[in-house]
């Protein structure tokens, strides 16, 4: 008999794997292995043959598919993740056998029916990446589909595959199909960004303490501010990483849904004197471990404990670097511990300000040089005489004041600067805020917050659709914002006329009932919607009853004119008072 000779030749190889195989054997084996008989022969064989595939061969949970179509590849692999989905139905969520698959079209060698070669293995690697019920496409395969299949892509980017030379392109079609956990993926991925992408998920308390829990957060905060702080990183602000807490979710969807490759997680425990800190980062496309270490030293030790995760996780995901300049740290717990409640009041109420400024000042009386206190001090402040109906002075003043203490004792910090500009903004220092927003964004470009509300002063300097593009950027670092967000979006979307989207921004939960919704009430008259402007209009004078145009516009810089009257015309048109 002649041995048979190695053949090359073009494919598109599908590579499908079953979602926790080993714990659905060790729930049942038998019934397992049993259902994964039938689906193969009654699901898969049938819709290969049907795309004209070949099944080159099974490997227990895995099987891998040969096709001569890059688009009779992915029909299949649609199919295949549907049926699956439909046979799924009725079964509870840790029973139900998920795929997921990957497909690259490359060059591959034949021997003995078997598949070997660099196609190969980028196709398995893209399986690996996949999720629970997702289907991830190479560049090739995605160049030659993307016109003839009415399919949804969504770009993660070039990846690095191990073995093989050049990053490879990566594509996750879009289907509405179960995450692992049984929950609908109702939401559409967000693209990997270019750089090492991640999210620090709230840290778990385990101190029998529940008092302890704002500590825990505010560990988790500041490991994402000193994070953040790597212009080399791409870091999901705190709001949407505290999203997650209390949720028990599997990370890759997790890590779907803030548009991310890497997580941070871990728990930590403060008692008698001493702080125990676990913290591991994981790869959660290809499911590796990275990075693990534990921490166990004397509370006095926190901040350079911080400072030395930061490094490590750094280094994990980019290298040595020549370290950002230090932050300036509290020299007394008690104050770090009163700033920490402070953090998670503001942004929010009249109320919630003033518990604010009262634990601030506190925090300032015991460490009158702890940079953040004068921060959030001057920030509430702030929001008190400009939108809560508190006395303009002494407040405007001492707002100003302690912006500036706080950039005095750390320039280095982007939270002081941002804030310091966002003030300056609304004394109509114009070249001083713009200079105090540069040098925010070259501290920290991850700063979600300080992107937002710069795109307010954008809009009254007469540039709402690059006001737009800043929030936008700032709502990709924050997928689950806070809601003044929309607010300052749909100020910008009124300002340049789309009044039908400002109206859907701004009946977002997030910020609807809150003060935005003066400028939802604009513009509903602006559409001619008159009677539901004035319903608005009403509602927001009960919480603001003493709002007047004339002192609101009076009180607000605007150097463009023009954005200034366009809005006192919508608050005019809806009713509110002159």
């Amino acid at each position: 008999m002649s041995e048979e000779r190695a053949q090359r030749r073009l494919a598109a190889i599908l590579a499908a794997d079953v979602v926790g195989y080993s714990r659905l054997l060790d729930q049942d084996e038998q019934g397992t292995l049993a259902a994964l008989r039938g689906r193969r022969k009654e699901i898969l064989e049938p819709l290969v043959r049907d795309r004209q595939g070949r099944v080159v061969k099974v490997m227990g949970d895995g099987v891998l598919v040969e096709f001569g179509s890059a688009v009779n590849a992915v029909l299949c692999a649609v199919e295949l993740q549907k049926r699956m989905a439909a046979a799924n139905e009725g079964m509870p969520a840790d029973r139900q056998i998920n795929l997921h698959i990957g497909i690259n079209l490359g060059d591959v060698v034949v021997e003995a029916g078997d598949l070997f070669g660099d196609g190969v293995v980028v196709a398995v690697r893209l399986q690996a990446m996949a999720g629970a019920g997702d289907i991830c496409v190479s560049g090739g395969i995605y160049d030659q589909v993307k016109r003839k299949l009415d399919c949804g892509f969504d770009e993660l980017g070039p990846q690095s595959i191990k073995n093989v030379a050049e990053p490879v392109s990566v594509y996750r079609i879009r289907l509405s199909t179960a995450s692992e956990d049984g929950v609908p993926a109702d939401k559409a991925p967000l693209p990997l960004p270019t750089k090492p992408s991640i999210a620090v998920l709230p840290f778990t308390n385990m101190s029998n303490d529940p008092e302890q829990e704002a500590f825990v957060d505010g560990l988790t905060e500041d490991l994402i501010t000193d994070l953040s702080r790597t212009s080399e990183l791409f870091v999901i602000a705190s709001n949407s990483a505290f999203a997650y807490k209390g949720r028990h979710m599997d990370v890759r969807r997790i890590a779907r849904e803030l548009g991310v490759r890497h997580l941070l997680e871990g728990s930590a425990r403060r008692a008698a004197g001493r702080v125990r800190i676990n913290a591991q980062l994981i790869d959660a496309i290809a499911g590796d471990h990275l990075w693990a270490e534990r921490f166990d030293r004397s509370l006095e030790d926190i901040f350079a404990v911080q400072d030395e995760v930061t490094g490590k996780i750094v280094e994990a995901l980019v290298g040595r670097l020549i370290a950002a300049p230090a932050r300036n740290r509290p020299s007394n717990l008690e104050a770090y511990d009163l700033c920490v409640r402070a953090r998670a009041l503001g942004l929010q109420t009249a109320l919630t300000a003033k518990e604010a400024i009262f634990l601030l000042n506190r925090a300032i009386a015991l460490d009158p040089e702890y940079a953040e206190a004068h921060r959030w001090l001057a920030l509430n402040l702030w929001l008190g005489w400009e939108f809560w109906d508190e006395p303009m002075d002494p407040n405007r003043a001492k707002a100003l004041a302690e912006a500036q203490r706080a950039v005095e004792l750390d320039p280095n910090d982007a939270g002081n600067r941002w804030v310091l500009g966002v003030i300056l903004g609304h004394e109509s220092r114009w070249a001083d805020s713009d200079a105090e927003f540069n040098a925010a964004h070259k501290l920290d470009p991850n700063h979600a917050d300080a992107w937002a509300m710069q795109a307010e002063l954008t809009t009254e300097n007469g540039r709402p659709a690059e006001a737009i593009e800043q929030v936008r950027k700032a709502l990709r670092l924050n997928p689950h914002p806070p809601g003044w967000y929309y607010w300052m979006l749909g100020q910008a979307q009124y300002s340049i006329g789309d009044y039908k989207s400002s109206v859907q921004t701004l009946r977002r939960p997030e910020t609807y009932r809150t003060t935005s919704r003066r400028l939802l009430a604009a513009s509903l008259a602006q559409l001619g919607r008159l009677e539901e402007a004035r319903w608005e209009a009403k509602m927001f004078m009960i919480s603001n009853p003493h709002f007047t145009i004339r002192h609101w516009s009076a009180s607000q810089p605007f150097p463009a004119e023009d954005v200034r009257q366009h809005i006192v015309a919508g608050y005019r048109l809806a009713g509110l008072p002159e």
